[in-house]
């Protein structure tokens, strides 16, 4: 495995001038500098295509040699690694889904032995048994050089102050984020999420330039900052932030941009592959680079499994080309978007996905009308008086679906009183409609009055699923 990370990758910092910040204003930059590994990154494809050819069939014949799941799923297709010649092959592979993961909890799928895992880490397990994740040397060794990639296409270098209020421990955000600054060289302050106040001091006293958090955690920590009278602009030198670990609109990147003044870059990744570091985006703000000499994609029919071709809308799929305690063929991710080929005006060549607009498996279906919770956000967030505060509650009466959407009041819109606030939900519902296709009661609510999230937002409560 001594390929993963070439010896020719080059560290440069950017030469230009700090770039101005301030809402949607870009890096001042020259492009060739914010490339942290020119070698992977800006490969032509047809070489890149080789080289993951190569890693595939390495991959395949370990997860066959080693993970019994796999050698029964290879089997049972009546497939073996010698039937992978091309990356057209990928396609008789089986898919990987998250039930196969937790039904081998926990070490079942590890494709070494415990003595060459060097850490674990795990999802919540919120919706049951939690997904496990294994790193040898070698696997931390790359998800340090994904995270650095990542950093560097927002502008970070060593002279940053990067401050990570991701959640320390099994989430995997928090060291994936720490471990990839400090392979850049920046100063990282290990915040952890919560203590709001306590994080904004350290903004101005270490003079934070970048941060990483999730994107509603950051709308709360502006919350935060305008109610102990922190003028950001003023007193803050963040010009950069890395934000993910739920699904964001372009609208809520809009309104945390304005808040922190700052640029904001989304960052993708799922602890079945790696954690963050699969995806990010750069400058040019035109979909996430993927990493592709570590992490081969594909789109799918959700319905049928059917590849997809590029620039058609379908399911994520992944297979981990690289990882030796985990390996993942085929793992399906249940995110919808788009994959474009076309180089970037970076100078990147790696494929780049489209914000995910949703889940082919925790869509809402409402009366019979699939709805994401992102086009109800994007409604929400192009509204004067409200705030990035809402709740999607799903309720069954009468064996009808009802829909409400509960969303927070600014501090003016609930002082003009009841009138303006029903004028403003039959706006909204009036809107909703429009984009969904069926009918949703809207309810303003008072400031504060929505518990607030240090890490991920629950934004939706579906009570069907509890005898409704």
């Amino acid at each position: 495995m001594a390929d993963l990370i070439p010896n020719n990758a080059v560290r440069e910092e950017s030469t230009g001038s700090p770039h101005e910040v301030g809402p949607n204003l870009k890096l001042v930059k020259n492009s060739q500098n914010l490339i942290w590994d020119k070698t992977n990154e800006c490969m032509p494809r047809e070489e890149r295509r080789i080289l993951q050819l190569k890693r595939l069939k390495d991959v395949v014949t370990r997860s066959y040699m080693n993970v019994p799941f796999y050698k029964q799923k290879f089997d049972e297709l009546g497939i073996t690694p010698d039937d992978i010649n091309s990356l057209e092959d990928l396609s008789k592979l089986p898919f990987t889904v998250k039930t196969d993961l937790r039904d081998n909890y926990p070490f079942d799928l590890f494709a070494v032995p415990m003595e060459d895992i060097v850490r674990l880490h795990a999802s919540s397990g919120t919706t049951g048994k939690p997904i496990v994740g294994a790193y040898t040397r070698n696997d931390l060794n790359v998800w340090a050089e994904v995270m650095a990639r990542t950093l560097t296409a927002g502008g970070v270098t060593s002279k940053d102050i990067v401050q990570n209020a991701y959640g320390y421990g099994l989430f995997t955000g928090g060291l994936g984020m720490h471990y990839g600054a400090e392979r850049v060289g920046a100063t990282v302050v290990p915040a952890a999420s919560g203590l709001s106040q306590r994080q904004i001091m350290l903004w101005q006293d270490f003079g934070t330039t970048a941060i990483s958090c999730t994107p509603s955690y950051a709308l709360s920590l502006a919350e935060t900052a305008a109610e102990i009278g922190v003028d950001i602009k003023e007193k803050v030198k963040i010009r950069a932030g890395f934000f993910g670990a739920e699904p964001w609109t372009d609208e809520m990147r809009r309104e945390i941009e304005e808040k922190l003044n700052l640029e904001a870059f989304d960052i993708f990744g799922l602890t079945e592959i790696i954690g963050p570091g699969v995806a990010a985006e750069c400058y040019c703000h035109d979909g996430l680079h993927i990493q592709e000499d570590h992490f081969l994609a594909e789109t799918i029919d959700p319905e049928t499994g059917e590849v997809l071709p590029y620039g058609t809308e379908g399911e994520l799929v992944f297979t981990a080309l690289t990882k030796e305690a985990f390996p993942v063929i085929r793992y399906r991710t249940r995110d919808i978007t788009v994959l474009d080929p076309t180089p970037c005006a970076c100078g990147r060549t790696t494929l780049r996905m489209k914000k995910v607009t949703g889940r082919s498996d925790d869509m809402l279906v409402i009366r019979g009308v699939n709805v994401f919770p992102s086009q109800i956000e994007s409604v929400l967030l192009n509204k004067e008086g409200l705030i990035g505060q809402y709740q999607i509650i799903v309720n069954r009466v009468k064996n009808l679906d009802t829909l409400e959407v509960q969303v927070e009041a600014s501090n003016e819109m609930y002082a003009a009183g009841r009138e303006a606030i029903e004028a403003k939900e039959k706006e909204i519902a009036k809107q909703l409609n429009q984009v969904l296709l069926l009918s949703a009661k809207v309810t303003i609510v008072e400031p504060k009055s929505i518990v607030r999230s240090e890490g991920k937002a629950k934004r939706v409560i579906d009570n069907r699923k509890v005898g409704f």
